[in-house]
C-alpha cells in the first residue's frame, strides 16, 4: 500500500516539476538568466541537495550492527576519511577524479530517480539506470559545450588530452548519440511491467532535457539536483520514517537531518572562505559545490551499496 502511495507522490512531484521548469524556462527565456548566480546555487544545494543525504549516520548504524559494532565514532571517522581521500585524490588526479565522478553520478542518478518503479535489481537494469542517468552528463555538454568546460576547468583540470578527448566527442555528435542512448533506456524502463505511473520517467526526462536547454550548466544541474533528485529521495526517507504518517514523516526527517546538514554547511563556508584567497568567488563556489559534492556522493552511494547488499 504504502509503495503505492509513494509512486503516487512521485508521479504528482514529477507532474509539478515539468510544470515548474516549463514556467520558469519561459520566464528566464525573457529575462537574464544571469540571474541565478552561483552563490545562489550554493546556497540552494547546501539547504536542500545537502540534507537529502543528512541521514546517512542513522543508515550507518544500521551498517554497524550487520558487523557487530556498536560505536559508531567508527562510521564516523570511515565517512569523514573517505570523504577527505576523495578530495586530495582529486587535487591529485583531477581528470581521472572527474571522469569516475561523471560515471558514478550517472548510475546513481538513475537508479535513485527510478528504482521505486523498477522492483527488479538486475544487470540489465543497472546498465539502464546508468544510461538513463547519463543524460545529466550528456545534456549540458550538448547544449552548453564551451561553458561545461569552462566549469571543467575550474575545477582544476589542465589535462590538455583530457579536453581533445571532449572536442572530438563533440565534433563528432557523440553527445546526442549518448542523449540517444539515454532516451532509449527511458523507453525501456518505461515498458517494463506497464503502469501509468511509470510516465513519472517521461516527464523527468523532459524536464532534464528541458532545463539545460535555457538554463546554464551550473542552474540546470541545481535545479535538477534540488528540486528532482534530492526531494524524491526525501520521499522515500520520509516513508522510512513513518510509513503510516508522512507528514510525520517529514518532521522526523527535518529534525534528524538538520544537524549533519548545518555541519556540512559550515565546512563548506569555510572551504570556501579559504579558496577564495587563492581563487575569485565564482571559481571558488564551483570547486566547492563539484569537488565537495565528490566527496560526499562517494561515501553516501558505498554506504547505499552496503546497506542494500546486507538486506539482500
Amino acid at each position: 500500500m504504502m509503495k503505492l502511495k509513494i509512486k503516487k507522490i512521485c508521479f504528482n512531484h514529477s507532474f509539478i516539476f515539468f510544470l515548474f521548469c516549463n514556467i520558469f524556462s519561459l520566464i528566464f527565456f525573457k529575462v537574464d538568466i544571469s540571474i541565478i548566480s552561483p552563490l545562489i546555487c550554493l546556497l540552494l544545494i547546501l539547504i536542500i541537495g545537502v540534507s537529502h543525504g543528512s541521514l546517512d549516520h542513522i543508515k550507518g548504524q544500521k551498517l554497524l550492527k550487520v558487523f557487530d559494532l556498536s560505536n559508531i565514532s567508527i562510521f564516523y571517522f570511515s565517512y569523514l576519511l573517505l570523504a577527505i581521500s576523495i578530495t586530495v585524490f582529486w587535487v591529485l588526479f583531477p581528470a581521472t577524479a572527474l571522469i569516475i565522478f561523471l560515471i558514478v553520478a550517472s548510475y546513481h542518478f538513475g537508479k535513485e530517480d527510478t528504482q521505486f518503479l523498477i522492483i527488479e535489481n538486475s544487470y540489465y537494469n543497472q546498465l539502464l539506470f546508468f544510461l538513463k542517468g547519463s543524460l545529466i552528463v550528456f545534456a549540458p555538454l550538448y547544449f552548453h559545450f564551451d561553458e561545461t568546460i569552462s566549469i571543467f576547468k575550474l575545477l582544476l583540470i589542465d589535462d590538455e588530452a583530457f579536453y581533445n578527448f571532449l572536442n572530438f566527442v563533440e565534433t563528432n555528435n557523440i553527445l546526442l548519440y549518448g542523449i540517444i542512448l539515454s532516451t532509449l533506456s527511458n523507453i525501456l524502463l518505461f515498458s517494463k511491467h506497464f503502469e501509468l505511473k511509470k510516465f513519472t520517467i517521461f516527464l523527468d526526462y523532459f524536464s532534464i532535457i528541458i532545463i539545460n536547454y535555457y538554463f546554464s550548466p551550473l542552474a540546470a544541474f541545481t535545479i535538477y539536483f534540488c528540486f528532482l533528485h534530492s526531494i524524491r529521495h526525501i520521499i522515500s526517507l520520509m516513508s522510512e520514517l513513518d510509513s503510516n504518517d508522512l507528514r510525520n514523516g517529514f518532521k522526523i526527517f527535518t529534525k534528524k537531518a538538520l544537524p549533519l546538514t548545518i555541519l556540512t554547511a559550515i565546512f563548506c563556508l569555510i572551504g570556501l572562505y579559504l579558496l577564495n584567497n587563492t581563487y575569485n568567488f565564482d571559481s571558488s563556489i564551483i570547486k566547492i559545490i563539484f569537488i565537495g559534492l565528490a566527496s560526499l556522493t562517494f561515501p553516501h552511494i558505498l554506504l547505499e551499496y552496503l546497506i542494500e547488499k546486507n538486506e539482500k
